[in-house]
């Protein structure tokens, strides 16, 4: 049933287009009437050259083809589709079965094989058998993007009255198809609010396609939203599908929309009030139904004041406004949080039973979390490995969290191996360079006389939360 469903979506929503490669006049117009009589879209050549040619123009889902053909054979055609689109699927026929052609044509990735004289209906059952098997991949493509974070609200801990208003606004906007504007700084959830709109909303069943507009190059993030034809730029070497393709029917989400460069920044827009695109170094006009849901840690009418951000783009994506509170302003959900990361991360490293101290847990709470709950989750998880025992103690904390005297003095739990001693010094040591720069983590290397690649593997080791950005010039 499900695949089904696939193939009635794709061939409501983008008939399904399928080029015929054959010499034979009789064969190519026979090919075609059956094929337009049973709802494809079908395109003809009567020989492989024209045939290669007219699929580096057009987009089709499948190629049917003998393999004794003028200018270029049925093998030719089969290597130049899929070095152009590996996706599309080729049937070969040929009157001439045996097994060499058909080993070596399916050796060159030919989806099936049928001879001559064949009846249409036959042709028929392998196309349909054909997009059933693509449906499937599409689907398990689908459920990877998913999987992680598919359950709706599970993920997003809050019994503080803020939290509570946030849930009954994400349940209010994920049931339209309006844009939603996620709002909220570093770590406080904003993929977890995305991931809950998408999984409430109508199209929950949909592709859940995301894209970090921070984290690509400029020269590679057009190429990830639109894709590209092959030999649109150097290293070009087939045609890929983006990522507005590949969202079609459901959802896209823009983390750091306010990192997006403005040419491209126009480019969205036009894509977002047409729902038209082209793929790089392409003509064909693709159509894509999406809903978008975008996510800043910026204060985007400032970057308009500034010029960063386009003011006509601002207005169409700022349709419905959520803001994820830091925190800070709700800590009352600390202890909540506390206990379910200590849960996760102590199943991990073999200590289901572990708990805080009401000491430990005191100073969790006091503290203000400038990296909110995604610096609470990496200090568990640093206390969950280095601790003993099933307890964490005050004095297993990070001392950002436990709290340090100026003139620091390392304080260092007496129930530890010496191994542990050891790291947790270390951490302090890095923790107290930090905090005397101000978070400068280029300073910080140069004054414990470690590289900064030696820093960074560090910081990731200990648990600190850290990004490719700390380092950038």
């Amino acid at each position: 049933m499900q695949n089904q469903t696939v193939k009635k979506q794709e061939l409501e929503t983008n008939k399904v287009k399928i080029l015929v490669i054959e010499d034979e006049m009789s064969v190519r117009l026979g090919i075609s009437c059956t094929l337009e009589g049973a709802g494809y879209k079908a395109k003809t050549a009567d020989d492989g050259i024209d045939g290669i040619r007219l699929f580096e123009k057009e987009n089709f889902d499948i190629v049917v083809t003998d393999l004794r053909l003028p200018g270029a054979d049925g093998i030719e055609v089969l290597k130049s589709v899929k070095s152009l689109s590996p996706d599309t699927g080729v049937i070969v026929i040929t009157a001439f079965a045996n097994v060499k052609t058909a080993v070596e044509a399916m050796k060159e990735g030919a989806y099936d094989y049928i001879s001559k004289p064949f009846d249409p209906a036959e042709l028929l059952i392998v196309i349909d058998r054909f997009l059933k098997h693509r449906g499937l991949e599409l689907e398990n493509i689908i459920l990877k993007e998913q999987i992680r974070e598919r359950r709706q609200f599970e993920h997003i801990i809050g019994i503080s009255p803020v939290m509570q208003t946030i849930f009954n606004t994400i349940a209010v906007v994920a049931r339209t198809d309006s844009s939603v504007m996620i709002y909220g700084e570093s770590g406080t959830g904003k993929e977890l609010a995305a991931n809950a709109i998408h999984n409430l909303s109508p199209r929950k069943d949909k592709p859940f396609i995301k894209i970090n507009c921070a984290a690509i190059p400029e020269t590679l993030l057009e190429s990830e939203l639109f894709g590209h034809e092959k030999g649109a730029f150097t290293g070009a070497l087939q045609r890929r599908k983006g990522k507005f393709e590949a969202a079609h029917s459901g959802t896209i989400f823009f983390d750091e929309i306010g990192d997006m460069p403005l040419n491209l920044q126009a480019k969205l827009l036009r894509v977002l009030e047409t729902h038209n695109f082209e793929r790089l170094g392409g003509n064909e006009i693709l159509t894509v139904d999406i809903r978008t849901i975008y996510a800043t840690r910026k204060n985007l009418k400032d970057e308009v004041k500034a010029g960063n951000f386009r003011e006509d783009l601002y207005y169409r994506i700022n349709v419905l406004p959520v803001t994820l509170p830091p925190l800070r302003e709700r800590k009352e959900d600390i202890p909540l949080l506390a206990e379910h990361f200590m849960k996760i991360f102590g199943e991990k490293v073999g200590k289901p039973d572990l708990t805080v101290s009401p000491a430990a847990m005191e100073r969790l709470s006091a503290y203000s979390y400038p990296g909110n709950v995604r610096e609470l989750k990496h200090a568990i998880e640093m206390v969950a490995t280095l601790c003993t025992g099933n307890v964490i103690e005050s004095c297993c904390l990070p001392p950002e969290i436990r709290g340090t005297d100026k003139k620091y003095v390392p304080l260092i739990c007496d129930a530890l191996p010496l191994a542990e001693r050891v790291r947790m010094f270390e951490r302090e040591v890095i923790a107290h360079v930090l905090e005397e720069t101000d978070g400068k983590k280029k300073e910080a290397a140069k004054i414990l006389h470690i590289s900064r690649e030696t820093l960074w593997r560090k910081l990731r080791e200990l648990g600190f939360p850290v990004s490719s950005s700390d380092f950038e010039d």
